[in-house]
């Protein structure tokens, strides 16, 4: 194990790499607070906590132990939910209580959100009045909504403000501002936001310039109890790098920054695709027991699903006693179904998300979608018909499939946008559920129509 030298900005952080992480393992069993300190100062806090994430889970608890207070905040706060629980359980109270005083309101707030009501409240009583203010106001908001999001530090002016009055108001707040800003609002008295200016536009203007001059209208609306998915939407509907947030009255009581969206939309992108697949957790430090909680629910719906698959089966027992060859050729028409609904399913989520499948647009798409399953279908039924009557010489045959195939692929076009669009109007997550009903139904439809026609074409 390498002695890190002192730290300086011209220094070359050290390489996360097996070595490294060896390294802090051994520190961390010969109680060497010293170096694992200096070493995790030494990497970008977003790199250092990706270094302890490499930890395994219990030696990763035992060097948070070791670090005590000489974790920095920055780094606390970069890690993972999972992580940064365990973290924030294995620190001194008067640690996690300098955190708190050291990051901006919003940070602080992911930060109590980890503890328990016990000991949260007992850490309140020792922050200062108007920051304990601050920080239970955040707590009152339900969680992935603006309210927890958005930080309590922002900069408002009256209207009558000039640039170099607003220059000179900064300067004196100085501690009090925001770590990272990008706008200044001007208020009303009643600290209603009537527009915002850009930072840039405060720098190039002179002094005497009226604030109302180079004020710009706000292009967001968002209020505290906004669901997180919608604020994201205006960021990157707006291209915003930051947006006020106000209550109920229409008040200013926060702002959101660009920085927070990037992980809020990643959370939004990853949340929906396990959902497409009905996993509920994928983290990488899930244990067997809670990869299983998170999985094994859905597979039970599953299982209820293929039940009712096989009693559609089951009542054609007596047609597949007798052509043994649809046995042989019922997955071909299952399966290419289901992976037509499951691309018209996905195309169809990805659309809601981003607000795309909204009154007109939302019937062109279902048109859209009923004519690329028949277009598909009739491709494939020719395709697969040629296939049967080569395989079976049977001109019936490939006829039966031929049909059942072009139902299922137009069936399977016609769920993939109908039943995502249904569930969201009734007010249900339609990543979460579309699945199962689009893949069952779907599945339903292809034996359905191929065992019903053989039943009537070929008995």
């Amino acid at each position: 194990m390498s002695e890190p030298e002192d730290h300086t900005p011209e220094e070359e952080s050290p390489k996360i790499d097996a070595v490294l992480i060896a390294d802090m393992a051994d520190a961390v069993d010969e109680a060497d607070r010293r170096w694992l300190s200096r070493t995790l100062l030494r990497l970008h806090p977003a790199d250092a906590s990706d270094a302890l994430e490499q930890l395994d889970r219990e030696v990763f608890c035992r060097a948070v132990g070791l670090l005590g207070g000489e974790l920095a905040a920055n780094i606390l706060i970069e890690l993972r939910d999972e992580y940064r629980r365990d973290a924030v359980r294995n620190l001194p109270g008067e640690v996690v209580r300098s955190a708190l005083d050291a990051l901006d309101s919003d940070d602080a707030t992911a930060i109590l959100e980890d503890l328990d009501e016990e000991r949260r409240t007992a850490l309140l009583k020792d922050v200062a009045p108007r920051e304990r203010a601050q920080l239970e106001q955040g707590l009152a908001y339900d969680e992935e909504t603006a309210g927890r999001l958005m930080q309590r530090e922002f900069v408002a002016v009256p209207e009558f403000w000039t640039v170099g009055e607003t220059i000179d108001h900064a300067r004196e707040e100085g501690e009090r501002l925001p770590e990272q800003f990008y706008e200044i609002y001007v208020v009303d008295p009643g600290m209603h936001p009537k527009g915002a200016v850009v930072l840039s536009m405060l720098l190039r203007a002179s002094r005497d310039t009226a604030l109302t001059d180079i004020m710009v209208p706000l292009e967001s609306d968002i209020v505290g109890d906004m669901d997180q998915e919608d604020v994201a939407y205006q960021f990157q509907k707006y291209s915003l790098a930051q947006a006020p947030v106000k209550d109920g009255d229409g008040r200013l009581i926060g702002i959101i920054t660009v920085d927070d969206m990037v992980d809020v939309i990643q959370d939004e992108n990853t949340e929906d695709l396990l959902a497409l697949s009905n996993v509920r957790s994928a983290d990488g430090s899930d244990t067997v027991i809670e990869a299983v909680r998170a999985r094994a629910p859905w597979l039970a719906v599953n299982l209820a699903t293929a039940f009712a698959v096989a009693a559609v089966i089951s009542l054609f027992e007596g047609t597949l006693d007798a052509i043994v060859q649809l046995a042989i050729l019922m997955p071909v028409v299952a399966a290419l179904g289901g992976n037509a609904g499951s691309q018209g399913l996905a195309v169809s989520v990805r659309g809601l998300a981003e607000r795309e499948l909204e009154g007109s647009a939302a019937r062109r798409a279902v048109l859209r979608e009923t004519l690329t399953g028949l277009v598909n279908g009739f491709i494939f039924a020719l395709g697969v018909g040629a296939i049967a009557f080569v395989w079976f010489r049977d001109g019936m045959l490939s006829l039966v499939i031929a049909i059942a195939m072009l139902a299922t692929f137009l069936w399977a076009g016609l769920s993939g946008i109908l039943v995502p669009l249904g569930l969201k109007r009734m007010g249900a997550d339609p990543a979460v559920a579309s699945s199962v009903f689009v893949l069952t139904l779907t599945d339903v439809i292809a034996f359905f129509s191929f065992l019903g026609l053989a039943t009537l074409v070929l008995i």
